[in-house]
């Protein structure tokens, strides 16, 4: 027969008060704004503390930050965070497009707070995340505020553009060199004096690496107090504005969701504003390095002489991943053998830079060479010749070569590495002779290498 068990209910319990929380955000920096702030924070504190059913939480909010992102928002961010550690049971909010206008950002936060047992009311629509009907509400609803979000950024834009086509710039942004006196620019002779040394450095043949460098030894700092880098050279050497002309709508923001800036390559008109200011480089000058930094630019790594490179810098390519191979110059601690004190041989940049596995092996620079001389039909290596008649060179495998001439020729080379016969010279073998019968590493308490080393620098073996 079946026992059936009967089971009480349990006495409910008394929920203690709900601690709650408010959000308010503002977008734009002006006076109404600010005081529209102020209002929200106030309301909601009184509104709060004066239920006896409510325990006040704080009053999270941000100023002068856009709604179409939540990366940016310091004090949503930390009431989220204090939601998830139990602080917070109710968030409240003016309106749907206070606490986000971006649909997406809106409902992953909203699931996530009811996963965890938060709710959030919004005032003006009148709903609450835990009702069944809120996700669908919130959907609808929060469509609209990114739709307005976007028709506002369209409004911005289009007067942006506006003032552009009347050569007014947007904004005032901070320039080495520079400063905004109203709505001029007005130079700096110390800030100049920099920019002025960029562009002869440049102009002198040196890389933007070495002006780096030198400013890095003199302590010399960018606008913001930083340590200059190749691309705040670039920057400098490539603004127009320093010849006493603007350039507007050089970029311009792709998304007005992910506020993602992007250059202007011929998306968008841009509108040349001529003699604004007093220059400090004369357009010749500046026309001259844009045209050397294209010159430089095709030569790659050629063209920068503060680099250890050769004739094959950037003309040896993997057959296999497509990396360039990579010159790897190391000592050679057997000095005793016909490769000279250093070792040179091209790697494969996947492998030197360790970014993953290639099995093309290195190639001694010295095989290198005389498969070159051989692809040439020349008896010996001639650095010019090869730049000017290779376009560059691919390693299909381990032990061929394919040239690829400039004139529209191939020709395959097989090449074969002696380092090994070449490293053992009669002189090396009688060491390795003797280095064995002292007893090998047992004996002498070192490698082979190590016990050539010893003995060239003692003049005579361990043991003597």
């Amino acid at each position: 027969m079946r026992k059936i068990e009967r089971i009480e209910p349990t006495a409910p319990q008394i929920q203690g008060k709900k601690r709650v929380a408010a959000y308010a955000r503002v977008s734009m920096e002006t006076d109404r704004l600010n005081h529209s702030l102020s209002a929200q924070v106030s309301h909601y504190s009184n509104l709060i503390q004066r239920n006896p059913e409510w325990e006040y939480a704080g009053v999270y909010a941000d100023r002068f930050i856009s709604g179409t992102s939540t990366k940016k928002r310091a004090e949503f961010l930390r009431m989220i965070g204090d939601c998830e550690a139990g602080k917070i049971d109710i968030v409240l909010t003016k309106s749907i497009s206070r606490f986000a206008r971006n649909t997406v950002d809106l409902l992953e936060t909203i699931r996530h707070l009811k996963s965890i047992g938060v709710e959030v009311r919004f005032e003006k629509e009148n709903i609450s995340s835990l009702k069944a009907s809120g996700e669908v509400m919130l959907s609808i609803l929060a469509s609209f505020a990114q739709e307005e979000s976007i028709s506002i950024s369209n409004n911005v834009k289009w007067g942006t553009r506006k003032r552009f086509e009347c050569g007014i710039p947007n904004g005032r942004p901070r320039l080495l060199g520079y400063r905004w006196d109203g709505d001029h620019l007005v130079i700096i002779p110390e800030e100049a004096a920099v920019v002025k040394r960029i562009f002869q450095n440049f102009l002198d043949g040196k890389s933007r690496l070495e002006t780096e460098r030198e400013f890095d030894a003199e302590g010399i700092k960018t606008v913001k107090g930083c340590r200059f880098v190749d691309s705040n050279i670039k920057v400098i050497l490539t603004n127009v504005t320093y010849t006493g002309n603007l350039l507007l709508q050089k970029e311009y923001i792709e998304n007005p969701l992910t506020h993602k800036r992007k250059k202007n390559r011929g998306e968008l008109p841009q509108y040349f504003v001529a003699n604004t200011h007093e220059a400090i480089i004369d357009k010749e000058t500046f026309d001259y390095v844009q045209r050397e930094m294209a010159r430089r630019k095709a030569l790659g790594a050629l063209a920068n002489k503060s680099l250890n490179i050769t004739c094959f810098t950037g003309k040896i390519k993997c057959g296999q991943c497509g990396k360039s191979l990579m010159r790897n110059v190391r000592k050679n601690r057997a000095k005793i053998s016909r490769l000279g004190d250093e070792i040179v041989s091209w790697e494969c940049g996947t492998r030197k830079g360790a970014l993953g596995h290639c099995s093309i092996k290195d190639i001694p620079e010295r095989c290198l060479r005389q498969a070159c001389a051989e692809a040439m039909e020349m008896s010996e290596f001639d650095e010019d010749a090869f730049a000017a008649r290779v376009d560059f060179v691919s390693v299909p495998d381990n032990g061929s070569l394919v040239f690829h001439f400039k004139d529209g020729r191939e020709k395959t080379v097989t090449w074969r590495s002696t380092a090994k016969r070449d490293c053992w010279t009669p002189e090396r073998k009688a060491v390795w002779s003797e280095y064995n019968c002292s007893g090998g590493r047992k004996g002498t308490g070192m490698g082979f290498n190590e016990y050539i080393a010893w003995k060239e620098a003692n003049g005579k073996c361990p043991k003597q």
